[in-house]
């Protein structure tokens, strides 16, 4: 019974207020032998309903042991203020997103009432590239897409793609096995 007894004033009268959180919880501590082993109990007593909910993860950090020391009140006050940014980044990005399904689905309704569908614009799409810049002239976007050219311009072109390349290329039919060598 006296060790009840002891233990019961030890909890209340050997224990060290470590921080108050905003909703108004109080942290505590304090050091206590358990076999022979000092450890130290941590704790909280919540103000108002104990609703584990309200409890910041800094301070869940802290009484799970995964942190040391005890969060400070700037340190709070910091992460506090990342959060209201992150929740302010989130609601505008949001909005950004809403504005530009609007917009879509704006051109989707004056595509729909003219009965015209507006195709991309293939020759700005292709000048993007840099392998259709030819000595820093754009190839014809319209050779590229008409496919008039003659068949002996594509085979001159195919035969220097092949000589430039050192990658093995061919359809299969001339392949044998064993004589295939890695450009030296």
């Amino acid at each position: 019974m006296s060790k009840l007894f002891a233990r019961i004033v030890g909890y209340f009268g050997n224990r060290n207020l470590v921080g108050v959180d905003k909703a108004g919880n109080r942290y505590f501590t304090r050091k206590e032998e358990i076999d022979g082993i000092m450890k130290e109990k941590r704790w909280v007593l919540f103000r108002g309903e104990e609703d584990s909910t309200s409890i910041p993860v800094e301070w869940i950090c802290w009484l799970n042991g995964q942190r040391k020391i005890a969060p400070t009140p700037e340190e709070i006050m910091e992460l506090e203020a990342r959060r209201e940014r992150v929740r302010q980044n989130v609601a505008r990005l949001k909005k950004e997103e809403e504005e530009e399904k609007r917009a879509k689905e704006g051109n989707a309704r004056k595509t729909s009432i003219s009965g015209k569908v507006g195709g991309p614009d293939l020759k700005s799409f292709i000048r993007q590239f840099p392998d259709a810049l030819e000595g820093g002239k754009v190839k014809e976007a319209s050779d590229a897409m008409d496919g008039t050219r003659n068949s002996k311009e594509r085979a001159t072109e195919k035969a220097e793609t092949e000589q430039e390349s050192s990658e093995p290329t061919g359809s299969g039919a001339s392949f044998r096995p064993g004589t295939w060598q890695p450009p030296s």
